[in-house]
C-alpha cells in the first residue's frame, strides 16, 4: 500500500525558513522521481519541485527558484523541501507525490506565511 504523509508546516513569518518532510511507505523512493506539489485556498494544484531518483537533478517551478531546495535520503525513504525566504503567496498545503502524479499525494502539511 503505498503511503506518502508530509509533515513539518506551521506559521511563520514572511522572510522565516521551514523544512518539510515526506516519509513514504510501500515502496523504495530510490527507484522513483519524487515531487512537491502545493494548493493555496481556493486554487488549484501547483507543481513546485521535482527531483530524480538519485537526487542529482532537481527542478523548479519559477516562483520558488533560490528559495527552495529538494533534496531525499532514500535510506530514509524520506524527501525534504527546505523553504527560505517565505513570502505571504508560499501559503498553502503541501504535498509530496511519486513521480509527478497528483493522484498519488497523500496527506498534506500546511504552510502558513503571515505576520
Amino acid at each position: 500500500d503505498v503511503q506518502l504523509q508530509a509533515s513539518g508546516g506551521g506559521l511563520v513569518q514572511p522572510g522565516g525558513s521551514l523544512r518539510l518532510s515526506c516519509a513514504a511507505s510501500g515502496f523504495n523512493i530510490s527507484s522513483y522521481t519524487m515531487s512537491w506539489f502545493r494548493q493555496a485556498p481556493g486554487k488549484g494544484p501547483e507543481w513546485v519541485s521535482s527531483s530524480n531518483a538519485d537526487g542529482g537533478s532537481t527542478i523548479y517551478t519559477d516562483p520558488v527558484k533560490g528559495r527552495f531546495t529538494i533534496s531525499r535520503d532514500n535510506a530514509k525513504n524520506t524527501l525534504y523541501l527546505q523553504m527560505n525566504s517565505l513570502k505571504s503567496e508560499d501559503t498553502a498545503v503541501y504535498y509530496c507525490t511519486r513521480q509527478s502524479n497528483w493522484g498519488s499525494r497523500g496527506q498534506g502539511t500546511l504552510v502558513t506565511v503571515s505576520s
